[in-house]
């Protein structure tokens, strides 16, 4: 397992590495902080992970990345299945929840922070850990609920105004909250920015100045698993470099648009070529009166922006 030291990242996410099943068979090495430390590292940032995970779990993947990790019996292990452009998830394992007095005391120094739960394995006292930070988070972990075979579900977000008001930044999928406009609403008046992402249709960004739509690059889709989180750290660092939401969301949609061209994390982006993208990539057309439900959504969510 990687040594932690007392240096500070300026990127730091928390929460569960996961190991998510394959198809054909085997696993990846997943969970938000996966994809995140990864995105953050090639966009060219100082990176360290708080996680929790078992002995087995294979560390190679998280080469030059600061990994603090509680040890424990199993690793959170995760079943994706798609159909039609939906996803169907289960959780076969869970690893020990994570606290406070895990993470490094220097560490709580980060610039910026994305607490990404996937099995509400975070606790509202993470979110008040880091109160001179950019923090971030992404809710599923937030949203979701499982029944004895593990199948996943949405759940109501009890916890949202006591949490949401600690954040900078709010990230989740369309598909998260079960394309319900009043939760969108909702999420969106208790946090100062929250993005809601469309998948190919790209994003929503609100903030005190309204709301915008940002659509999406074109890109090959091979496996869209884990472009949220992409998408969630990208829009992190651009935020910090720039201080404009609306030009991070472009940024974040752009990075998250090379990670869907491979399988799991093989095709996350360096800086140059994001740049790259921005100047020559060529945008999503998107058909309102189409009936696909991404279509949809941006059609109803488009419908509630002055």
């Amino acid at each position: 397992m990687p040594q932690t030291t007392e240096i500070v990242p300026d990127f730091l996410t928390i929460g569960h590495v996961t190991k998510d099943l394959l198809a054909g068979g085997g696993f990846v090495i997943g969970g938000t902080v996966t994809y995140a430390s990864l995105t953050a590292r090639n966009l060219g940032r100082r990176v360290g992970i708080v996680t929790s995970a078992g002995p087995d779990l294979d560390w190679s993947a998280f080469d030059g990345i600061r990994v603090a990790a509680r040890r424990s019996a199993a690793t959170t292990c995760f079943q994706n299945i798609y159909n039609n452009g939906s996803r169907q998830q289960f959780i076969k394992a869970l690893a020990e929840p994570l606290r406070v007095q895990d993470v490094p005391s220097a560490w709580a120094k980060a610039p910026i922070v994305l607490l990404g739960p996937l099995a509400r394995e975070l606790d509202i006292e993470m979110a008040r850990a880091f109160p001179d930070s950019l923090l971030g988070i992404t809710a599923q972990g937030w949203m979701r609920e499982w029944d004895d075979e593990g199948r996943v579900s949405t759940r109501f977000w009890a916890e949202a105004d006591k949490i949401l008001p600690l954040v900078d930044v709010l990230v989740f999928s369309y598909e998260d909250v079960g394309r319900d406009i009043s939760l969108v609403r909702q999420y969106a008046s208790l946090a100062p920015i929250t993005v809601v992402t469309l998948g190919p249709c790209g994003c929503v960004v609100y903030n005190s100045q309204g709301a915008r739509w940002l659509p999406a690059f074109e890109a090959p889709q091979v496996d869209p698993t884990g472009a949220g989180d992409v998408f969630a750290a990208a829009y992190l660092v651009a935020l910090e470099e720039t201080g404009d939401p609306f030009a991070a969301a472009r940024f974040a949609n752009c990075t998250a648009s090379f990670s869907i061209e491979g399988q799991a994390t093989s095709t996350i982006p360096t800086r140059d070529q994001v740049e790259e993208r921005l100047r020559n990539g060529s945008l999503i057309p998107v058909d309102c009166s189409k009936e696909d439900l991404i279509a949809n959504a941006v059609c109803e969510i488009s419908s509630h922006i002055a």
